[in-house]
């Protein structure tokens, strides 16, 4: 369901994997991104009605913080991606021109921040976060 030239996968590769503890595993086809729990995914689908998808190959998916929602959910560049979306997830698509890559980072790092140990945010502290794109 992906290659590694896909638009998008390797820089978000490089940032999710500079995480402390990250690790990449595929489920259900696609690439996700874990620090013990995912953080990221990259792939999935809008859900536009019950029944109806809109695929959306080069997408990631990310769970921002709530302080930042009513902005994320303002911006149409943003959707509510399948299966993360009732669980707070939201997604851009990475094959969009002129992605923000020091954006995306932002996002990672505030999805990762939600599910990593305190060990691992320790760890990502002391580095000073993660390096944008």
């Amino acid at each position: 369901m992906f290659t590694d030239d896909d638009p998008g996968l390797a820089e978000l590769r490089r940032i999710c994997l500079a995480l402390p503890g990250a690790e990449e595993r595929v489920s259900h086809g696609r690439p996700t991104f874990r620090a013990g729990r995912i953080f990221a995914a990259f792939g999935g689908s809008e859900r536009i009605r019950p029944g109806e998808h809109r695929m959306v190959p080069s997408a990631f998916i990310f769970t921002p913080d709530d302080v930042d929602l009513p902005a994320i959910d303002a911006d149409e560049r943003f959707f509510v991606p399948a299966y993360y979306g009732p669980h707070g997830g939201r997604a851009i698509d990475l094959a969009a021109p002129d992605v923000d890559w020091a954006e995306i980072a932002e996002l990672a790092d505030a999805s990762y921040r939600r599910i990593a140990s305190r060990r691992l945010l320790a760890e990502l502290d002391a580095r000073g976060g993660v390096t944008p794109g």
